[in-house]
């Protein structure tokens, strides 16, 4: 006996869930809900919905999609999964180091069940969670997952829900936290027929990537009921850790509760009754401290969110791209500003945005830990007209710097898969759409859009080419070669060095110091009592320091450098090779 239940208040006068031999009327209810108690129906049973005589349609809340989103959805019973992380108490934001992956690039093969045998290198790399892109069942066999449709199932291609579970079971078994990446602002355009079953999108706003769901509109109890549904869903049947949610400044809602403080309230429960922390991480463009400000201070309660400004500033600093949203940054000054005030547009103004931008953080009350920043990211990276990551014209030597800059930092850092190494292959934007037509909008939507910033169109790889997609592969023989592998052990490095120095961990904002020479290129920060020092300049460079050197740690005070020839620093300075970085400890 299977119970088959659908939110259809559009259906005029009758819903059919429809089996492979049966047709089953269903009964409707209040609220615009739909009701059928099919005996013989159990896992693995496919159905469809028909409403008032039409095509049959996926499930909007179907768990299983095993023929794609086109195809009809099956009945899947969660407790028929053996979770072998019994063990399992989650982990803490705080301190955590992030690992960013797409599942379909991760390996050659693109799947769940061959992203489980790559868990070792991260264990042994020292990332404490991995944050997956998206899974949610969408169009096609391969894409990056932000078109996703069936919102409740996990693609296919990947190794749907069994394979999901897998991996998580796997990463917890090696310590390792799972974040999945979800998106509430905008559904696909393939397969995509929520909207003859309610009121799930609004004409109120836009988006640039669809119809906004609908979270303020008429009938939106229940599509913000299916929003929070879902991602409750994750954390309790998927045993996942935490949610990044996507462009949350897209999440249009004018209630008076907004969706995201519903969200932060209902995760934080589903932490109680689960018996282990549970994150809920905002992407966002608004520079608003407000998203991560606790409920009981007037915030949204979100528990972390990505922090662009940060990458822009090293983005920036390092390669010296000053186009676009890059144009404000670039200096030592809007390094410093970010290493100490999180935000650099924090109510001044924006030439990219033509306008002020940003809130201030209270650096007094808001902890570092609650800022989730990269050197590199999947928009970093895919955005780029041809997915160039920074290694394609970066030095080794001003990788290391990067690194070293971000990894030192008193935020939450996230790396993006192949970085450790200083992965060669691109990281393109790639789709798999069925439809000629989407498929060629897409197809001339990216390169006009590239054109518009002076790109060659002639430049911009076809999406809709599956040689796009495979290019797109990380190549697991780089780690072995020389260079890739010293990246990596300075890397891992780091890592280790800032689990074992408390200071370096420390989410204090206010106890960060930053001094830098804008002309000589060199900076300073200080973090208690260890010192970060960098050279960005082409020539050797004498840098101050912020304290006198602690030589009992260390190689005669150096903790860790990345030109092993770095000579001990004298009392009150230490001389840096070209394009190198070295941490030391300083006497408190």
């Amino acid at each position: 006996m299977a119970t088959f239940q659908v939110w259809a208040p559009f259906a005029r006068e009758r819903v059919e869930v429809e089996l492979t031999h049966s047709t089953v009327p269903m009964e409707r209810s209040a609220g615009g809900w739909w009701t059928a108690r099919v005996p013989g129906a159990g896992h693995g049973t496919a159905y469809s919905f028909r409403l008032d005589g039409g095509e049959p349609r996926a499930d909007p809340r179907s768990r299983w999609q095993p023929a794609g989103v086109a195809g009809p959805s099956a009945v899947y019973d969660h407790d028929r999964f053996e979770w072998g992380d019994g063990h399992w108490r989650g982990t803490p934001l705080a301190g955590a180091v992030g690992y960013e992956l797409h599942v379909g690039t991760f390996t050659p093969e693109g799947t769940f069940a061959a992203a489980i045998q790559r868990l070792d290198h991260l264990a042994a790399l020292g990332v404490t969670f991995v944050e997956v892109m998206p899974v949610a069942a969408f169009g096609g066999q391969h894409g990056w997952g932000y078109d996703g449709v069936g919102l409740y199932a996990v693609h296919e291609a990947y190794g749907g829900p069994d394979g999901l579970k897998a991996f998580v079971d796997a990463c917890h078994s090696r310590g390792l936290g799972v974040c999945l990446d979800v998106v509430y602002n905008h559904l696909g355009p393939a397969h995509n027929y929520l909207s003859e079953f309610g009121p799930y999108f609004t004409d109120k706003y836009a988006t640039p990537w669809g119809r906004a769901v609908n979270l303020d509109d008429a009938g939106s109890d229940e599509v913000r009921r299916f929003v929070v549904d879902n991602a409750i869903g994750w954390f309790r049947d998927f045993h996942l850790d935490a949610l990044r949610v996507d462009a949350v400044h897209a999440l249009h809602d004018e209630r008076a509760v907004h969706i995201l403080e519903v969200l932060s309230d209902e995760v934080d429960a589903a932490s109680t009754t689960l018996g282990r922390p549970l994150w809920l991480i905002a992407e966002s463009d608004r520079n608003d401290p407000r998203t991560v400000t606790p409920r009981e201070a007037g915030g949204f309660g979100v528990h972390a969110q990505w922090d662009d400004d940060v990458h822009h500033a090293l983005h920036a600093l390092l390669t010296g791209e000053r186009e676009g949203y890059y144009a404000d940054f670039g200096s030592l000054a809007a390094l410093a500003k970010t290493l100490t005030r999180a935000f650099f547009h924090d109510g001044t103004w924006s030439s990219f945005r033509g306008r002020t931008h940003g809130r201030q953080v209270d650096v007094e009350r808001t902890p570092a830990w609650r800022f989730v920043v990269a050197l590199q990211n999947h928009d970093q990276v895919g955005n780029r007209a041809a997915g160039d990551r920074i290694s394609a014209t970066l030095s080794d030597d001003l990788l290391a710097v990067g690194a070293g800059l971000l990894l030192t930092s008193p935020f939450t850092p996230m790396l993006f898969m192949g970085e450790e190494w200083g992965a060669r292959t691109p990281w393109r934007f790639f789709t798999d759409f069925e439809e000629p037509a989407l498929a060629d909008a897409v197809r001339q939507g990216r390169r006009a859009e590239f054109a518009a910033y002076g790109w060659n169109p002639a430049d911009v790889p076809d999406p809709q080419d599956p040689a796009t997609f495979e290019a797109s592969k990380l190549d697991w023989a780089e780690p072995e070669k020389e260079g890739a592998a010293r990246l990596l052990r300075w890397y891992t490095a780091l890592v280790r060095l800032r689990r074992e120095l408390p200071d370096l961990a420390d989410p204090r904002l206010y106890r960060v110091g930053v001094s830098y020479d804008e002309d000589a290129r060199w900076l300073s920060i200080r973090r208690g009592a260890v010192g970060v020092v960098a050279n960005l300049a082409d020539r050797p460079a004498q840098v101050p320091l912020d304290g006198s050197i602690d030589r009992s740690v260390g190689h005669n005070g150096v903790l860790l450098a990345w030109h092993p020839r770095t000579p001990p620093p004298d009392t009150d300075r230490i001389e840096l090779p070209a394009h190198s970085l070295a941490i030391l400890g300083l006497a408190r």
